[in-house]
């Protein structure tokens, strides 16, 4: 199943890139929407269109779950969001790759397309990935990526609502180490995941959270520009020391 879903995946996004001359409207309000398309009109990288690939995998498993869980009660955008937690400095902006709400809370999601055995680095917030030959690479985890976008968003949102950030890594050849933080996920693990998570929420009795209100807080302090989005690229790809960039 779960490679009969990257096959077709990787033929949609094979179709979009086909299609990048032709002008995409800008997302509408939806609950569940259409499968994840990128966002961004920028020509790409091969480390872009590889991450873009582990981004559409996820996207795909995201939607089948909540689905599953919450019927149409939730809202996941086809592509990336974009906060500006920074204004007025170098670097003012950055990047989601899935901004999702549901009723049991928002979660702030980093993907990686690494692959290989994930496990500890040395530093707090270093992994590192240990290839099949024996090598090792340091990268940043994805819950570092997020701190400052969770941080941002539970300053500008009500504290009623659980913010929660979440890494996961959506290659078939990768594994992680069972010491790694149980908010480090592979893409196989997300419905037991968003299960519990609704399990807790459930038993207790908390208030439900009103999907479009959330959905259109985020937007007052967020954006699904294209056009921002590339600028915002654009600044990394040219500011690696401010904004460094794991390959996905």
């Amino acid at each position: 199943m779960f490679g009969l879903i990257v096959v077709i995946i990787l033929g949609y996004i094979g179709y979009r890139y086909s299609k990048r001359g032709t002008p995409r409207k800008e997302p509408g309000w939806r609950f569940s929407g259409p499968v994840y398309a990128p966002s961004s009109s920028m020509p790409t990288t091969r480390a872009q269109q590889r991450g873009e690939t582990g981004e559409a995998v996820v996207d795909a498993e995201l939607r089948r779950v909540l689905t599953w869980l919450c019927g149409d009660d939730f809202h996941l955008h086809a592509g990336a969001v974009l906060i500006e937690h920074a204004p007025g400095t170098p670097f003012p902006t950055a990047e989601i790759d899935h901004m999702l709400v549901t009723p049991f809370g928002l979660f702030v999601i980093e993907t990686k397309n690494w692959r290989g055995r994930i496990v500890h680095g040395m530093g707090y917030d270093d992994l590192e990935v240990v290839r099949a030959d024996g090598t090792r690479e340091t990268r940043r985890s994805p819950l570092a990526q997020n701190r400052t976008k969770v941080a941002f968003l539970n300053e500008k949102l009500p504290r009623v609502w659980r913010i929660e950030g979440v890494g996961v890594f959506a290659s078939p050849d990768c594994s992680l180490d069972g010491d790694l933080s149980p908010s480090l996920l592979h893409v196989t693990e997300l419905a037991y995941f968003f299960r519990m998570r609704r399990h807790e929420y459930l038993r207790s009795g908390q208030k439900p959270v009103n999907i479009k209100t959330a959905w259109d807080a985020i937007m007052l302090n967020a954006s699904v520009s294209d056009e921002k989005l590339d600028e915002h690229r654009k600044r990394v790809r040219a500011n690696p020391q401010v904004s460094p960039i794991n390959a996905d």
